[in-house]
């Protein structure tokens, strides 16, 4: 399986992203959606879990906004900023062995002093505090609901770290054993607007060479 850096799969999904917006905006002025047999063709060298995540998504959300050989991308649908899922799949041992594929954004803003905390919850959870957004990397939409709402938590002093870990551990049984999973149905926060931090310049020489 061929592997991309973090950066160059930063600029796909930034180029994506850009497509996925536009495609929204102008959606009156675009070509038909992408098809079925067209989106198959793309995949047909994808592992299972990213082409099960890919109709999971197309069922519920209709037919992704960009699309190329190594992902797809939906723009805003339902509670999610965007969502990527990738040609690529990462091992994942928590809770237990799955393949991370699907990731879904919201914007969120969390105070640095909780990053520590959140990494050492769920390396799959991301806080990205400049542009104000957390994602969650998963197999399923189910499971990134869980790992926001277990993140909110945690960035709102209700739970630890571990706590964290072992609900998450405990949602997941339910829901395999088909039992209510609460956690996993919805995201339980509400959503936040403002979250970016532009942060500010070293000092006053480091702002004056800005341009």
């Amino acid at each position: 399986m061929k592997y991309m850096s973090r950066t160059c799969q930063t600029l796909i999904v930034g180029s994506l992203s850009l497509m996925a917006v536009r495609a929204s905006a102008q959606s009156t002025e675009m070509a038909s959606p992408m098809t079925m047999p067209q989106m198959e063709k793309m995949m047909s060298a994808w592992p299972m879990a990213s082409k099960d995540a890919v109709m999971f998504m197309t069922k519920k959300y209709g037919a992704p906004a960009a699309m190329t050989s190594e992902m797809a991308m939906w723009g805003k649908t339902g509670p999610w900023k965007r969502t990527v899922v990738y040609g690529t799949e990462y091992a994942h041992e928590f809770p237990a062995h799955h393949t991370d594929v699907m990731q879904q954004w919201v914007d969120y803003k969390a105070p640095a002093s909780t990053y520590d905390e959140l990494a050492m919850y769920d390396g799959s959870v991301v806080l990205e505090r400049t542009s104000g957004e957390m994602s969650a990397r998963c197999d399923k939409e189910g499971a990134n609901f869980l790992a926001l709402n277990l993140a909110d938590e945690i960035v709102r002093g209700k739970r630890s770290a571990a706590d964290a870990r072992k609900m998450y551990g405990e949602q997941i049984v339910a829901l395999t054993a088909m039992k209510p999973a609460p956690y996993t149905e919805r995201l339980m926060f509400s959503p936040m607007t403002n979250t970016n931090d532009p942060d500010q310049p070293v000092g006053a020489s480091m702002g004056a060479m800005r341009p």
